[in-house]
């Protein structure tokens, strides 16, 4: 199954966190906890940003492991992460969520054999697909893959604005994918 990428916008939500912890894509943990989507500030990313991300998701995974399910991050949990975002070139946490979210909505929509933006609805149907021919997946288990995507399938993602955005992140697909990936999945 196509990996989805985690990312957690600056609200420290227990909705985002199952995002950022799970295999969960911002917009169906959300669906899930009832909650509405956060509106992601769509910027243009640069090869700098996505290069920093790259450099920085070991430390960050580091820190959101040792993080409880289902709670919201302490004060300690926060400025360890704000420190190392900012060590990494981001102004903040928050800068790197943003820029973090923008590479997902990208590489949401991306079709992971043939590394080209189909957009998430058809990433999404590709991924139904998958599931219902999976033989090898728990009745239990395929239901449950099904309903959470027809529920991110319902939630529909915002259309990318930032066009360059799509060429960016196709040509970091490989180590973008290898740095946010399914880590520990």
């Amino acid at each position: 199954m196509r990996r989805f990428f985690r990312f957690i916008l600056a609200a420290s939500s227990i909705a985002c966190l199952a995002a950022a912890f799970g295999t969960l894509p911002l917009h169906q943990a959300l669906a899930q906890a009832g909650g509405p989507p956060p509106q992601l500030k769509q910027i243009a990313l640069t090869q700098a940003q996505i290069d920093n991300v790259v450099a920085s998701a070991k430390d960050i995974d580091a820190i959101t492991q040792k993080l409880p399910q289902n709670a919201p991050p302490n004060a300690k949990a926060i400025s360890q992460l704000d420190g190392v975002a900012k060590k990494h070139g981001f102004a903040g946490y928050d800068d790197y969520n943003t820029v973090v979210g923008n590479i997902s909505l990208v590489m949401d929509g991306i079709d992971p054999q043939t590394k080209k933006y189909i957009g998430s609805d058809a990433a999404l149907k590709q991924q139904i697909d998958q599931v219902k021919a999976n033989k090898q997946m728990s009745a239990a288990d395929k239901k449950q893959a099904l309903a959470n995507l027809d529920m991110a399938l319902k939630a529909k993602e915002p259309e990318v604005q930032n066009k360059g955005n799509i060429d960016l992140v196709i040509k970091n697909y490989d180590k973008v994918d290898a740095a946010l990936g399914e880590q520990g999945h």
